[in-house]
């Protein structure tokens, strides 16, 4: 017989026998025990778990070579990623009420002889001020000098002071470093060194169908709660709203691990460790469906902070709406693909803004921008988020349809404002 067959009959004598005895016995004591069943070493390498800790990064998980070691790599990357997963409070003075009562007829004695002294209406007022609980979310440790990236709606509170709690329950003021104008990002700083840190993975290179794993502070009272799933969909976009404030957002990953209120800002882990999303809505008419700010947007931001002190936009200066087939029989367009440039309903909304790049480069309301770069604009890769993934000064090629002639314009992206 075939010593390859051999051995993988052995393989599979030994997984059934390992897996009945597993609940008894150590994995090292099972090794020990079947070692001599004919397995080579490269099977048995396989069973090898990953035991070394990281005080500062947090190390990455080799991921599972099979189905047993599954289980064992994400309960390695949640115990290693807790450290630094943090919960976010946010505390504001606020009035303190008390109640008191009044006789709406006062001293009158008509009135008083029906109802007497009993008849009170409640009534409030204002006796001080006291600190308060108003909103809590998630965040997670990117630096050993206490840099943590959040949302920027869980920090978007006038007047309120933000407190970071650790996982061992350490309560740390944190100052607001800065919030992205154009992404729902913030960056929060605690006064603490030697933190453990997670490793920002790339979210460039994602499939679907990828395991993922959330870590948050589950409706604001359930921290470090986790979650697992995988990648449902790529490049979505969505409408997001909170309170009264309402945002679109695109190129977000889309998730089937469960995201709940207060999980906004913390991690998406892939099996290795490293944080591929921030955690930041989930569509409420339906069950688990959570959405994640690719991490590749933070990176962006961390470095501008760290170079230039300050979040960096690169700005074009248009107002489109992007095309597709609806769109283009809608309004009887030439292309089902593109960014059509058009004003906005209130008058102040210019379809192109005055002395921008897009104005200095001719670009008129009605033109279609069919290409950013080479790149063809559609839903999945919209004007936005090709502007985005380039730098203040870049030179871009345009490709545009105006007035039914196709053209090409040189642009000089600007510093947004």
């Amino acid at each position: 017989m075939n010593i390859n067959i051999k051995q993988t009959i052995a393989l599979i004598i030994t997984l059934s026998i390992i897996t009945s005895a597993a609940a008894t016995l150590s994995i090292e004591t099972l090794l020990s025990k079947y070692k001599n069943a004919g397995l080579s070493e490269q099977w048995l390498e396989l069973f090898n778990k990953n035991k070394n800790a990281s005080t500062t990064q947090v190390q990455l998980i080799t991921p599972p070579k099979t189905v047993m070691d599954y289980e064992a790599t994400i309960i390695s990357v949640v115990k290693k990623s807790f450290p630094a997963v943090v919960s976010i409070v946010g505390t504001k003075d606020l009035p303190l009420l008390e109640k008191y009562y009044i006789n709406p007829f006062g001293d009158d004695e008509f009135f008083k002889q029906f109802f007497g002294d009993e008849f009170n209406i409640p009534q409030y007022r204002q006796k001080g001020t006291q600190k308060q609980e108003i909103s809590s979310g998630s965040g997670f440790i990117v630096s050993a000098d206490g840099l943590i990236i959040t949302n920027k709606h869980v920090v978007d509170e006038p007047g309120a002071e933000y407190t970071v709690v650790t996982t061992s329950g350490e309560k740390i003021p944190a100052t607001i470093i800065a919030k992205d104008p154009v992404q729902d990002l913030a960056i929060l700083k605690i006064n603490k060194n030697n933190l453990p840190y997670l490793k920002l993975g790339n979210s460039n290179n994602l499939e679907i169908g990828q395991t993922v794993i959330a870590i948050g502070n589950a409706l604001g009272e359930f921290r470090n709660t986790v979650s697992v799933g995988v990648i449902s969909g790529l490049s979505r976009s969505i409408n997001a709203t909170n309170g009264n404030v309402s945002e679109r957002l695109e190129g977000v990953i889309q998730t089937d691990a469960a995201i709940n209120r207060g999980n906004s800002g913390g991690p998406l882990l892939n099996l290795r460790g490293e944080v591929i999303g921030i955690n930041v809505a989930m569509a409420s008419s339906a069950q688990n469906i959570g959405f994640s700010l690719p991490i590749n947007l933070a990176k962006k931001i961390l470095n501008d902070i760290k170079t230039k002190g300050r979040i960096v936009y690169p700005f074009l200066g248009v107002r489109y709406m992007i095309i597709n087939k609806t769109i283009q029989e809608k309004n009887n367009l030439p292309v089902d693909y593109g960014a059509l440039v058009v004003r906005g309903s209130d008058p102040s909304e210019l379809a192109v803004v005055p002395g921008s790049p897009a104005d200095k480069a001719g670009i008129v309301e009605n033109d279609i921008i069919l290409e950013f770069d080479g790149v063809k604009i559609t839903e999945e890769n919209s004007l936005a988020k090709l502007v985005q993934n380039k730098n203040v000064g870049d030179m871009v090629t345009l490709k545009i349809l105006s007035k039914g002639v196709e053209k090409t314009v040189k642009v000089i992206l600007e510093e947004r404002k």
